[in-house]
């Protein structure tokens, strides 16, 4: 492959006709234009041009060379100004992994608002609790709710993702009120498998932290489901608030032991490490994070 300047420095001779009017063109000195060509000339094992002291022309295989170098230049001009335009403004498509209940529930609300103040780009968004691997499978960037968003990735926090213990007022009037941790391994206890608890809840409580025995008779992988088997009556569980806020609300569920606290997660826009960072998911995070806030607003319907 040439020096892409040198064919630069090929075609503004031909252009202008003469070895200084090139020069003059791409402010330069002649010295340098004529290295230029001389490089050229001698990787490519031809002669361009055909020099006298009064003309300067092309041969047959400078000609069609030209051509080439034509196209190539134009294409490469094309290609600085689309990107060129892609940092000025959000286009194009965006590629986005989101975890299933969280984005049905908070992030498909959220795409609206972004996608008509940035009308020129297009959203691929893929729903899955799954951690897809963002440069194998070709995502621009990731949402996911994890403690710690893991090494080789740039993570930027959005918003905390808080988990109460729940049950329905009916579960609660049937089985007893906990009053303490401890009171847990009496209940059924519904396990959440995804976060692979391993039948342990891990809190925090006034007296520190505490790692509690549970057992239920339900293990469920999907938090938004196993909302609904605690709204039915079935059993007590760790519930997060983006799902149960309203109900917590609404007193269809209420908290047990509020001193005590789950370990707490948060959701977090991760993408690979890049210095020039695309606009479109920049804006994309800013969003987000405005959208959501310091306070998320389902933290505001759980209190």
């Amino acid at each position: 492959m040439h020096d892409i300047n040198d064919m630069l420095y090929f075609a503004a001779v031909v252009k202008e006709k003469s070895f200084s009017g090139a020069a003059r063109r791409l402010d330069v000195s002649k010295s340098r234009v004529s290295k230029a060509i001389a490089r050229l000339e001698s990787a490519l094992g031809v002669r361009l041009l055909h020099r006298s002291t009064r003309s300067l022309s092309l041969s047959e295989v400078g000609e069609a060379y030209f051509e080439h170098c034509e196209r190539i230049l134009d294409e490469v001009a094309l290609a600085d100004m689309t990107v060129s335009r892609l940092q000025q403004e959000p286009r194009g498509r965006l590629k986005i992994s989101a975890p299933v209940a969280f984005s049905t529930m908070h992030v498909a609300s959220a795409l609206p608002g972004f996608m008509m103040q940035y009308p020129d780009l297009t959203v691929d968004l893929t729903l899955s609790d799954r951690f897809v691997d963002l440069a194998e499978e070709g995502y621009d960037i990731a949402l996911r709710i994890t403690a710690a968003p893991g090494q080789n990735l740039v993570a930027r926090r959005l918003a905390p993702i808080r988990r109460k213990i729940c049950a329905s007022p009916a579960y609660l009037a049937r089985a007893g009120v906990p009053q303490a941790p401890a009171d847990l391994a009496r209940h059924n206890c519904l396990d959440y498998t995804f976060l692979s608890t391993q039948g342990l809840w891990h809190l925090q409580s006034p007296q520190g932290q505490v790692a509690v025995p549970v057992s239920g008779s339900l293990r469920i992988n999907d938090d938004e489901a196993l909302s609904q088997a605690v709204l039915g009556g079935l059993g007590l569980a760790l519930l997060p608030t983006f799902i149960v806020g309203r109900d917590l609300q609404a007193g269809r569920l209420v908290e047990v032991l509020p001193g005590v606290v789950p370990t707490e997660f948060f959701i977090y826009a991760v993408h690979l490490p890049n210095r020039q960072l695309p606009l479109k998911v920049r804006a994309f995070i800013a969003y987000l994070q405005e959208y959501f806030g310091a306070e998320p607003y389902w933290d505001r319907e759980a209190a």
